[in-house]
């Protein structure tokens, strides 16, 4: 009994350096319904923290308002698992995304149902950020983005394209519709490339499941949306030097990826364990470094704080559709996919997440580039 008070008293103390009480009345307080989440918590860290909403060992009304207070007072940095010096090491030594097993998200995640991604993503199946400059909803935010990739990257009929990491096909299918252009796709999971190759069977487009890595021809523009997250910074050199070889002296290749503010080699253990497998996303610092010698960099737009809105589109989207969809999307996936959203939401919200897009070219724009807004 002594020491589950002790951990008590600890976990409240380190809940009020940010502002949520355990028990208390507002949106963001904890609401504990398992005396043993304390010692979780101090003994599992973030990857306990998420497991017990999991297991509805505690809950609070505003569960991103909730994690947005620990983030803000960085308790994910100071609340470390006993699995950490494990995964740190772990990360050092292997390749956690080598061909073998970069088909493991497209499993684990893309693969879990078109329906479940309808449901969320709204009119398209675009799983990225919207750009809300002048958009009031999130189908409108999302024909932004891919208007605003098509104008980056100067397409005009006749170009061929290729989208690395094409996802269901849309931004290809917005591209060959909207600017005249003809291209190839790749992803690695079975339901997106099914789907894309649906959207797009009318039009000159051509859905691959492949690896990146075995991309090896040219096009006049290449673009990346999303993906770039699981690609590994044992990998990002391989990644940019694929894109240099698939891409024509005079092209751009516009690379739109969630980024952090400081260098790491792995990501949140409950993320990793649950959501996006040997995912990691790059710094600045590892971006810059890794497409060095190979590209020019033309623009650098971060719009990372839309990625909050997005966030919410989507948690709005989800939750209105959960009846409807099939019941496995049980109670405990559900709340799996509540912290997943809300703890996205956070990240963003606090700007420890950005989300960039990089506009890049092989020897430089003649006279300059001038980028779309």
């Amino acid at each position: 009994m002594a020491r589950a008070s002790l951990a008590g008293r600890r976990v409240e103390a380190l809940l009020g350096e940010a502002g949520v009480r355990i028990g208390g009345d507002r949106d963001w307080d904890m609401q504990v319904h398992d005396a043993r989440l304390h010692a979780r918590l101090l003994v599992h860290g973030s990857l306990g923290l998420g497991e017990s909403y999991m297991d509805g060992w505690w809950d609070a009304r505003a569960l991103d308002g909730l994690l947005e207070r620990l983030m803000r007072a960085r308790l994910d940095e100071r609340v470390h698992g006993i699995g950490e010096l494990r995964r740190a090491l772990l990360a050092r030594l292997t390749n956690p995304q080598t061909r073998g097993r970069s088909g493991e998200v497209g499993r684990r995640h893309y693969d879990l149902g078109n329906d479940l991604y309808a449901a969320m993503l709204g009119r398209r199946l675009v799983y990225s950020c919207g750009y809300w400059r002048q958009a009031g909803d999130l189908d409108a935010a999302q024909e932004a983005k891919l208007d605003l990739v098509c104008r980056k990257l100067g397409l005009r009929p006749g170009m061929r394209v290729l989208d690395i990491g094409c996802g269901w096909g849309e931004a290809l299918e917005y591209a060959a519709r909207r600017y005249g252009v003809s291209g190839v796709g790749a992803t690695i999971s079975r339901e997106q490339a099914g789907y894309a190759r649906r959207l797009c069977a009318d039009l000159p487009v051509e859905i691959r499941l492949q690896d990146y890595r075995e991309l090896d021809e040219r096009f006049d523009a290449v673009f990346s949306i999303g993906m770039f997250e699981h690609v590994g910074v044992r990998n990002y050199r391989d990644y940019f030097r694929v894109a240099r070889r698939c891409l024509a002296d005079d092209g751009l290749f516009l690379l739109h990826s969630i980024g952090r503010d400081v260098s790491a080699r792995r990501t949140d253990p409950w993320i990793a364990r649950y959501i996006f497998p040997n995912s990691m996303l790059p710094s600045a610092a590892q971006l810059t470094h890794a497409c060095e010698g190979a590209f020019v960099i033309e623009d650098w737009h971060n719009f990372g704080a839309d990625y909050d809105r997005t966030l919410q589109a989507w948690r709005d989207n989800v939750e209105a559709a959960w009846e409807r969809l099939d019941p496995r999307y049980d109670e405990r996936f559900r709340r799996m996919w509540r912290f997943y959203l809300a703890g996205s939401m956070a990240a963003f919200r606090t700007r420890r997440a950005q989300l960039w897009q990089v506009v890049l070219s092989p020897r430089g724009v003649p006279g300059g580039y001038v980028a779309p807004r």
